[in-house]
């Protein structure tokens, strides 16, 4: 059989049987492209989660004191009402 130039690589033994000693670090950059745009995505739902709470509490604020006004209002209408009975006896 003839020798092609289509042959498997060579293994760095010193690497593999030590690794180590190996100090450059490999990273698949599909693998680390997509893991980063992961993170990306995750940042900006967790901003976009802040938003909406911020917002959802605002809401809330503006809510609780429509309704504390209006039973406000209530209680001095029946006050009113109590007061303005009672004269007339």
């Amino acid at each position: 059989m003839e020798s092609t130039e289509a042959t498997f690589p060579e293994a760095d033994v010193e690497k593999e049987l030590n690794p180590a000693a190996n100090q450059k670090v490999e990273v698949d950059p599909v693998s680390a492209e997509v893991a980063t745009s992961l993170q990306i995505k995750e940042q900006i739902d967790a901003a976009d989660k802040q938003k909406a709470k911020e917002k959802k509490d605002g809401l809330e604020t503006l809510k609780s004191g429509i309704i504390v006004s209006g039973i406000a209002i209530a209680v001095a209408g029946a006050v009113f009402a109590i007061v303005k009975k009672l004269k007339e006896k």
